[in-house]
């Protein structure tokens, strides 16, 4: 059986590939797993510089769940009175969320087809989306009888608004790849023929580039998003000092006065 998720590190850059192709890359419990394990692996390893979050095929990028492994589980649920496939929830879903949206480096989503569901929510997990002008996202929760989770009821408020996330959410519908980018779910939006190789030089720019400011950057929003003002003025002040006592800094002024491009290291 092939890889549920293929992962590899080449020059600082990560890339996670769902490998379902001929299940729209659904996650079954197999495929959760090693999801989990690779975006932790790739959030923890000071080797890994940025990371890319894709998927195999053109079909799909995730449509969530797979629901017919989820029927199974469902009646084992019945018989057992275990109520154990919800837990999916808290030790699948929120350790894949928490790392994609805590690494202490830039994450790029290639969102090559139908993102639905978890699908959704773990591409708006990421720092940056390209999309693929042929793909689709579907919040999907409600046509299925269940609420929020993969993080999207923090995430795509903040996205598009309370107000358009509640109406996406008790009124799932496809929500095309122009739609997704004029409501600024898609940052950039290219033909689906070019998405790969354009979120590679994207995802490989990045893991070439001050990974401590990058860090610095992903922290300071997403804490500037629940605090005061002055809060964030003093959490900028913490990570300013950081990111000037970096060398990658120490390099970047150099090249400054030297005219000369920046070739960064990292730390």
């Amino acid at each position: 059986m092939a890889d549920t998720v293929l992962y590899e590190v080449s020059d600082g850059l990560a890339t996670i590939t769902l490998n379902r192709p001929e299940a729209m890359n659904a996650l079954n419990v197999a495929a959760k797993v090693a999801l989990r394990d690779a975006v932790r692996s790739a959030a923890d390893d000071d080797a890994v510089r940025a990371v890319l979050l894709t998927a195999a095929g053109d079909r799909a990028f995730c449509v969530g769940q797979d629901l017919k492994e989820h029927i199974g589980l469902l009646a084992a649920d019945r018989a057992s009175g275990s109520g154990q496939t919800m837990s999916t929830v808290r030790e699948h879903y929120n350790p894949i969320v928490k790392a994609l949206a805590g690494a202490p480096k830039p994450v790029v989503a290639a969102v090559n087809g139908v993102a639905a569901g978890a699908g959704f929510g773990f591409a708006l997990a990421a720092d940056y989306r390209i999309v693929a002008d042929t793909a689709a996202f579907n919040t999907s929760f409600a046509g299925v009888a269940l609420t929020a989770d993969s993080g999207i009821s923090w995430t795509l408020p903040r996205v598009i608004g309370p107000g358009r996330a509640t109406d996406l959410l008790l009124f799932p519908r496809s929500i095309t790849a122009q739609e997704a980018y004029e409501l600024g779910i898609a940052n950039r939006l290219v033909p689906g023929a070019e998405l790969r190789a354009e979120a590679e030089k994207v995802a490989r720019a990045l893991a070439e580039g001050p990974t401590v400011a990058y860090a610095a950057l992903k922290e300071s929003v997403a804490y500037g998003l629940s605090h005061s003002l002055e809060e964030a003025l003093e959490k900028e002040d913490e990570l300013q000092t950081r990111a000037g006592s970096s060398e990658d800094h120490a390099i970047a002024v150099q090249a400054f006065v030297n005219k000369e491009k920046p070739k960064y290291l990292g730390r």
